[in-house]
């Protein structure tokens, strides 16, 4: 049994962050996702033993009418755009799904988070869209963590999780994981992302851990993702050890 601590990012440079931490999440393949060339570079720097985690190319879950999509770099058709977001059955979908594909054959991830954006609300065109992405995609053996933020029912989180394989991604300061074999949690700061996370806090969130490894989850990654994550996520890997 496991608890993988990182960063979502690169908080220092990368040289540091392999010296004193042992996990990260890529952000770089939700924006605009490098070569698998750049991938396979990375996992080549690593440590040995070192996990990365990445997220989904935002073209998967994310409209283009998201402020996300400012730090596109390629130029894509506007008739391929027109189909992109909420795991919609579109060439441009499939085409992002594909191409994140590549990045993970070469970085070997142990995770891809699905992080949607809060317009994405539990309609029944997006609950079928959902099933059918998933149900058709290519897994290899990753863990596919889905973080929902529009207003979903537990309920609703539960048995699409469990019908899909899928972990239920969320900031355990916000809310419980209903359903997954492991534990994925990204913590976005209390309140917003300027935020420090206390002591007191940290150590709740480790008896959460080992909670979650009492109970078989495993591996539970814990993702800090707030301005202060590099100094926070220092404190709880010397607070967990």
């Amino acid at each position: 049994m496991e608890l993988i601590i990182g960063c979502c990012g690169w908080p220092v440079g990368r040289q540091r962050y392999f010296a004193q931490m042992a996990a990260v999440e890529l952000q770089e393949t939700f924006y605009d996702p490098p070569s698998p060339e750049r991938a396979q570079r990375l996992r080549q720097e690593a440590p040995q033993g070192f996990v990365f985690t990445m997220k989904v190319w935002q073209l998967v879950t994310h409209p283009p009418s998201s402020p996300t999509y400012r730090r596109l770099k390629r130029t894509l058709s506007p008739e391929l755009l027109e189909g992109a977001g909420y795991f919609r059955p579109t060439s441009a979908v499939r085409m992002a799904w594909e191409e994140t594909l590549k990045v993970a054959r070469a970085l070997k991830p142990l995770a891809i988070v699905f992080q949607c954006p809060a317009s994405f609300q539990p309609t029944s065109e997006n609950r079928a869209h959902l099933r059918q992405f998933f149900q058709e995609i290519e897994r290899e053996g990753m863990i596919l963590a889905w973080e929902p933020r529009g207003n979903w029912p537990a309920e609703d989180v539960l048995s699409l999780c469990r019908d899909l394989e899928l972990v239920h991604c969320v900031d355990p300061f916000q809310g419980q994981s209903v359903w997954g074999q492991a534990v994925y949690w990204r913590l976005h700061g209390r309140g917003n992302y300027r935020y420090r996370y206390t002591n007191e806090e940290l150590l709740q969130l480790a008896s959460w851990g080992q909670q979650a490894l009492a109970q078989g989850k495993n591996p539970v990654i814990v993702m800090f993702n707030n301005t202060n994550m590099w100094e926070d996520a220092l404190r709880f890997l010397r607070l967990w050890a």
